[in-house]
């Protein structure tokens, strides 16, 4: 693995998906999404992007609910027939995170294109 300072928001964000485990213990969807929100509140206070941006390009580019917190954005999202709460089925938590980190994914790819541009 790189050394995460020298890597961009997108990378350390793919090899986290990768290595998910190893970051948070318990593979979960609540455990991804508090460890991104550590991360983003971490990477601000220090200067950095975090997931600035993250819930509002999900509003822009998902029909969501615009009162929901990202993390049930997401949900909203990949399962539109959840009504709320959050117990989970393995095959729920691994289709979360995989659209999770899909999401992602495409958002930091965009924001990296854009910061590109002159």
């Amino acid at each position: 693995m790189v050394n995460p300072i020298e890597m961009s928001e997108r990378e350390y964000f793919a090899e986290f998906a990768k290595r998910l485990g190893m970051f948070i213990g318990r593979t979960s969807f609540r455990g991804a999404t508090d460890f991104m929100t550590g991360y983003d509140q971490a990477a601000r206070r220090h200067g950095g992007p975090g997931l600035t941006g993250w819930r509002t390009w999900l509003m822009a580019n998902h029909e969501v609910d615009a009162n929901l917190v990202w993390e049930s954005q997401i949900r909203q999202i990949a399962t539109p027939e959840w009504h709320g709460g959050w117990d989970l089925t393995p095959q729920q938590e691994e289709h979360l995170l995989k659209v999770l980190f899909g999401l992602l994914d495409e958002f930091l790819a965009e924001r990296e294109r854009l910061a590109a541009q002159p």
